[in-house]
């Protein structure tokens, strides 16, 4: 957040242009000039972990609500600038959305995709609107300094490149710290997949035990000494399926017939 501020009022977030990586044009080699997709999809970590699970989507809604609560004022001399430029875009970022609105989706995008994107929109002069854009369809085009010249926003067949260029830069790119990327972050529910879905895959698994009683209420034993008929076995499957399983068949009466008996059983959940 303090980059963008420091963006917005026209101060450089980064060293000059005149000094750079010495190490930064070996990442350019392969990647100079074209897009580079992110890593991991984005849409799957969203679904399985911030749709599905009640756990990552308390955690994110608090963490992402926290940072949305957090004052922000323009200061200079220790005196607050209410009618500043730049509060005044803080104020009302763009027309869908109030600030809070704003910090809310870019944590968010942040703790989902371990990345986020800030773009300005700026009429004859200085920025007037703020907008966070989906991590998934934004991809970085690194230069051939190897640091991002530009980015490229991409929904179906339609694209919009941004130029990094001018003294507000169009896109502000913020990432979590990833080892082993250079222009990507590591997405925090990318590093709890696998929690994740293990807690999901237990959530569907107790879902299924409750929908049939919490337990394999038991078993039909055919007491004839030849067995049952493809067409009797699949209808007798049929039946048990439609008029047996779920809530609202709990406790219904079972109506034997052909040498069929039924022996309940005990197993408990666990």
């Amino acid at each position: 957040m303090i980059d963008l501020l420091r963006r917005l009022a026209g101060r450089p977030a980064a060293p000059p242009d005149a000094k750079a990586s010495r190490a930064g044009a070996l990442v350019a080699l392969d990647f100079a000039g074209r897009p580079r997709w992110t890593p991991r999809d984005y849409a799957a970590l969203a679904r399985e972990g911030y749709q599905r699970n009640a756990i990552a989507y308390g955690a994110i809604r608090l963490i992402a609500g926290a940072a949305a609560r957090l004052p922000v004022a323009v200061m200079a001399e220790g005196r607050t600038l209410p009618d500043h430029p730049l509060a005044l875009l803080l104020a009302r970022p763009n027309e869908r959305q109030s600030l809070a609105e704003l910090i809310e989706a870019i944590a968010t995008h942040l703790l989902i995709a371990g990345n986020a994107y800030v773009e300005q929109v700026a009429v004859a002069g200085p920025p007037r609107e703020l907008h966070a854009l989906r991590p998934d369809r934004m991809r970085v085009i690194p230069g051939a300094d190897g640091w991002p010249e530009g980015y490229e926003y991409r929904l179906g067949e339609r694209a919009v490149r941004y130029r990094q260029e001018g003294a507000v830069p169009p896109i502000l790119h913020l990432a979590n710290a990833h080892p082993l990327d250079d222009h990507y972050g590591l997405a925090p529910l990318e590093a709890a997949a696998t929690a994740l879905d293990i807690h999901n895959a237990a959530a569907d698994w107790n879902k299924a035990l409750l929908d049939n009683a919490a337990r394999p209420s038991g078993a039909l034993v055919y007491a004839g000494e030849a067995g049952l008929g493809e067409d009797q076995f699949a209808r007798l499957k049929a039946e048990l399926e439609q008029g047996f399983q779920g809530a609202r068949a709990a406790g219904r009466p079972l109506l034997l017939e052909g040498g069929l008996d039924w022996k309940p059983m005990a197993l408990s959940p666990k």
